[in-house]
């Protein structure tokens, strides 16, 4: 911890908590300031004048932006720590990082290995919903096992497997229902009982990590699909003669994607390209975080397996892309540099799409009254100042100015 930030250890233990003197993301007159309440966790009033209510507990925003938590729902890890780890600690690590950069909540994203005891997923799901100091973990996002090895990216063959309803049976008693969603390749023989199968269990079926032809991809939608893992990223690319997934996915207008907006996973111009094609409606930008997410460049480790992290990106020593070192404050930024995208769009794809895809949008991705107090104050640049969890302030920077 350095001098100019703090967590949820030193936050103040109030109640209540009055953020005043902040402009709305999405307010009509950006000049307006305004004022939020919180109590006991939840937004008990929003209004456009800073008399709003008194509060010896009180936040002057001066004049920064105010907006609803981001939400993560593909990360691996954070600040040093994976979800791999398989420890508290490696939680708390990553849930304070992922604060750091204006992250409230965030889905654990990691792999299953058939035949081992896979300790991570139980730890996951049992601090799930816990206090960890930092964003909260909503539930476990695994990548696999039902994925298409010729699609594998950065996941090891052996964390690899044919569909199976009893093993995946087995992966939901290990993450006591909080398995939130499933990467999944709906060519694979079997796999569209399994999808099936998800959905009615309430968990999120993505397509990826997959070799699909257009109609298996078709299949997969039909079957309940309604997500896409990383687009563009470990899937076969757009043909004249053989469209593959994409053209499936860019005209399934029910399903959303995720993107990664570093500049370097999807090219600018296929960014700008792909946010036109779908609408701002239907993207959610992910990190894909690595462990080195908040850290210099280096050589880190994920899986086992070596990988260097530069100027934000993570790549194996072979080239191959695993992920990022960016922060979801900074992957916005990109994003609205690169598609000219106004601010406030840009922190809903972040914000009310995660959230209304997860099914929580009655708690989470707005600021409204009734709605978790998970929030965010941020810069012109889209840097972050302060980050709000259930009301506490979990993080700032330059404490006190």
């Amino acid at each position: 911890m350095t001098s100019s930030s703090y967590y949820a250890s030193m936050a103040p233990k109030n109640k209540k908590l009055l953020v005043t003197n902040c402009r709305l993301f999405d307010a009509a007159d950006s000049n307006q300031t305004a004022s939020v309440l919180i109590e006991d966790g939840i937004i008990s009033r929003v209004s456009q004048i800073d008399s709003a209510a008194r509060c010896d507990n009180t936040l002057d925003a001066k004049g920064r932006t105010i907006a609803p938590g981001f939400i993560d729902i593909h990360i691996q890890g954070a600040g040093g720590a994976d979800i791999l780890d398989g420890t508290l600690d490696a939680l708390k690590t990553i849930s304070q990082t992922c604060a750091r950069f204006g992250t409230t909540s965030f889905l654990a994203t990691t792999v299953f290995t058939p035949g081992e005891e896979n300790q991570h997923l139980a730890i996951a799901a049992q601090y799930a919903g816990r206090d960890l100091g930092g964003a909260n973990l909503l539930g476990i996002h695994l990548e696999g096992p039902f994925i298409s090895p010729q699609k594998r990216g950065m996941i090891r063959p052996e964390c690899i497997c044919a569909p199976a309803l009893q093993l995946l049976e087995k992966i939901q008693d290990l993450t006591n229902g909080h398995l939130k969603m499933m990467t999944i390749a709906p060519e694979l023989p079997g796999n569209i009982r399994l999808i099936r199968h998800l959905v009615d269990s309430g968990i999120v079926a993505s397509f990826g990590h997959s070799n699909a032809t257009y109609e298996q991809t078709l299949d997969g939608f039909d079957a309940g699909i309604s997500h896409v893992t990383h687009l563009f990223n470990a899937m076969p690319s757009l043909h004249h003669r053989s469209p593959g997934p994409l053209l499936a996915i860019f005209q399934t207008r029910s399903v959303t994607a995720q993107l990664i907006c570093d500049g370097v996973h999807i090219h600018p111009s296929v960014l700008r390209f792909v946010f036109d094609l779908l609408g701002p409606e239907r993207i959610i930008p992910i990190t894909d975080g690595m462990k080195a997410t908040g850290l210099p460049d280096g050589r880190y480790f994920y899986n086992g397996i070596e990988y260097e992290a530069k100027d934000g990106t993570a790549r194996y020593k072979d080239g191959t892309l695993i992920g990022t070192a960016l922060g979801l404050s900074q992957l916005l930024q990109r994003l609205v540099t690169v598609t000219s995208c106004p601010l406030d769009t840009a922190i809903k794809t972040v914000t009310e799409n995660p959230a209304s895809l997860l099914g929580i949008e009655k708690r989470k991705g707005s600021i409204a009254p009734g709605k978790d107090a998970d929030l965010v104050l941020i810069e012109h640049d889209c840097s972050v100042h302060t980050t709000i969890v259930g009301g506490k302030i979990v993080y700032q920077t330059n404490w006190g100015k």
